[in-house]
C-alpha cells in the first residue's frame, strides 16, 4: 500500500465542514490541506453505478488537474430488500426543488418495501468509501460500514438524513435516539477514516488517534446523505 509522503492533500470536495473535518486531522501532521473549490474546479458528474466509482471519479479528476493527491468520498444508505437502492443514489431521494426532504426520502423508501411485500427485518447498511489518488493515476481504496435493519414508524428526534429509520444491529435503539457518542462508536464514516489513517499514514499516526478518529469522524455521515458536515480534534494525533 502506498504511503502519503507529500506535504500538501487536496479534498475534492467543495462542502466546508469536510474540508475542515481534514484540516483539522492533517494539519497536526505537517500536512496542508486545500479543497476543489480553492482551486476553482468543477464537481464532476458522479456517473458511477457504485460508491467507489464515484469516488474514484472525484478524485482522479482533482489529481489530474492540479498535480496533488486528491482525496474524495462517497457515501450513503443500502437496503437488501431493494437490491442495495438507495445506494449511491440516496442524496437524490431525497431531492425536491426546496432542498433536501429526508423525510419525503424515507417515506419514499418505506412505500418501496411495503409495495416490494419485502419481509422483516429490512435489512440495510450505511456504507462510506474513500479514494486517495495520485497523479500518477495509482489510487488506494478504504470502506467503511454498518449494518443493520430498517424501522417504521421513525423513532427519535435526534441525528441526520435516514437515522430515525436505521436501527443497527445488536441494538434496540434507532441512531436518531441513541447519544452522540452511541452514535459515534459505530459509524461507517469514522471507520473508513481509521482505515485510511491506518494504510496510508501509519507512520504519523498514534495508536490513541486512531481510536479516536472513529468518534470525531462520525459526528454525522457524509453531506452528501445527510446534509451535514463532521468534525474531528487533532489532540490525538502526533505530529511528524
Amino acid at each position: 500500500m502506498r504511503q502519503f509522503s507529500e506535504r500538501t492533500l487536496l479534498v475534492a470536495t467543495h462542502n466546508a465542514g469536510k474540508l475542515e473535518e481534514f484540516q483539522q486531522i492533517m494539519t497536526p501532521l505537517g500536512i496542508a490541506v486545500t479543497s476543489a473549490r480553492d482551486h476553482g474546479l468543477p464537481e464532476p458528474e458522479e456517473t458511477g453505478t457504485t460508491f467507489v466509482e464515484n469516488a474514484r471519479i472525484k478524485a482522479h479528476a482533482a489529481a489530474r488537474a492540479t498535480g496533488l493527491p486528491a482525496l474524495a468520498d462517497d457515501s450513503g444508505l443500502e437496503v437488501m430488500a431493494l437490491d442495495g437502492a438507495p445506494g449511491v443514489y440516496t442524496a437524490d431521494w431525497a431531492e425536491t426543488p426546496q432542498g433536501r426532504d429526508f423525510v419525503m426520502a424515507m417515506e419514499k423508501t418505506h412505500a418501496k418495501l411495503i409495495a416490494a411485500q419485502a419481509p422483516q427485518p429490512w435489512q440495510a447498511r450505511f456504507c462510506c468509501t474513500l479514494v486517495l489518488a495520485w497523479p500518477d493515476g495509482h489510487d488506494e481504496v478504504f470502506a467503511g460500514h454498518v449494518t443493520g435493519q430498517l424501522v417504521w414508524p421513525r423513532r427519535g428526534a435526534d441525528g441526520h438524513g435516514y437515522d430515525p429509520m436505521f436501527q443497527p444491529d445488536r441494538a434496540t435503539r434507532t441512531f436518531a435516539e441513541m447519544t452522540h457518542a452511541e452514535k459515534n462508536a459505530l459509524s461507517h464514516r469514522g471507520a473508513a477514516i481509521t482505515a485510511l489513517m491506518i494504510g496510508c499514514f501509519s507512520l504519523n499516526v498514534s495508536p490513541q488517534a486512531l481510536h479516536s478518529i472513529k468518534h470525531w469522524a462520525s459526528a454525522a455521515p457524509s453531506s452528501k446523505a445527510t446534509g451535514a458536515s463532521c468534525r474531528a480534534s487533532p489532540a490525538m494525533i502526533t505530529p511528524r
